[in-house]
């Protein structure tokens, strides 16, 4: 899927819960849980879990979580960029602008 139309789908998908009536600083506050449950996930991935109470998944079900997490940060991100009426590829375009005029070797 390109991401101008998983922004769109995200728009048309978050409407239809009534999730995009919350505030942004909601938002920013799911963004923010999202984030820490990728962190979560990565942590199960790389280390495994250390606690009695948490059970020892296989690495595939380990995967699939933080692809899940990912996309739940990535819906949040849509969900800001068209709060602010940002269209997703320029985004991406600026981002790589960014880093490119930063970072370019110099001669």
């Amino acid at each position: 899927m390109e991401a101008k139309t998983f922004q769109e789908w995200v728009e048309r998908y978050y409407e239809s819960r009534k999730w995009s009536d919350f505030d942004i600083f909601k938002r920013i506050g799911f963004l923010t849980e999202e984030t820490g449950e990728v962190a979560r996930a990565i942590r199960a991935l790389e280390i495994g879990r250390d606690r009695e109470d948490e059970d020892v998944q296989e690495k595939s079900i380990q995967h699939q979580a933080l692809k899940e997490e990912l996309g739940d940060v990535l819906g949040n991100i849509m969900a800001i960029a068209t709060h602010y009426e940002m269209d997703i590829g320029e985004i991406f375009e600026s981002h790589v602008e960014k880093l490119n005029a930063r970072y370019q070797k110099k001669e």
